[in-house]
C-alpha cells in the first residue's frame, strides 16, 4: 500500500440503487484502514422522514453539511442545519436526515471504520413519522 490514495468520487460505486441521489462509501476505494468517509447528495424531499432511524454501537458519526439545508432528527429533537454547519450524533443517538427544501443537498459524514458494518448499524421502524 502506498502512503497515500487519491480517487475521484465516481470512483466508488453509488451505493443507493434506485433511491434518488447518490451516496458513495469512500472508505474502501480510498483503501482507509483507521477512518470512514462518506458522500451523500440529496434531492429535495429524500432522507429519512416517513421512515426508520438508526443509531450504531459503536461509531460515533460527525456530518458536514457542504451544500443546501438538511433537516437532522436527533433523538426527539428536530432542527435544521445549513450549510457550513457541522453536527456530531454519538453512537447511541437515534438519528435521521431529510431533505426539505427544494434544492440538493451535499453533505460529508466522518466515522471510525466499522470491520463489521452489518453488526455495528441498529435501525429502529417509525422514528420520523411523516
Amino acid at each position: 500500500m502506498s502512503d497515500y490514495t487519491a480517487i475521484q468520487l465516481t470512483d466508488a460505486p453509488d451505493v443507493l440503487g434506485d433511491y434518488p441521489g447518490e451516496m458513495r462509501f469512500l472508505t474502501g476505494s480510498l483503501e482507509a484502514e483507521q477512518a470512514a468517509l462518506t458522500y451523500r447528495r440529496m434531492p429535495p424531499g429524500t432522507g429519512g422522514r416517513g421512515s426508520y432511524g438508526h443509531r450504531h454501537r459503536t461509531q460515533e458519526e460527525l456530518y458536514l453539511v457542504v451544500e443546501g439545508t438538511l433537516t437532522f432528527k436527533v433523538g426527539d429533537d428536530v432542527f435544521e442545519a445549513p450549510a457550513g454547519t457541522a453536527v456530531r450524533a454519538a453512537p447511541s443517538a437515534l438519528r435521521s436526515v431529510h431533505n426539505d427544501g427544494d434544492a440538493d443537498v451535499v453533505l460529508v459524514i466522518a466515522s471510525i471504520k466499522a470491520e463489521d458494518y452489518e453488526g455495528e448499524v441498529e435501525t429502529q421502524d417509525g422514528f420520523w413519522p411523516s
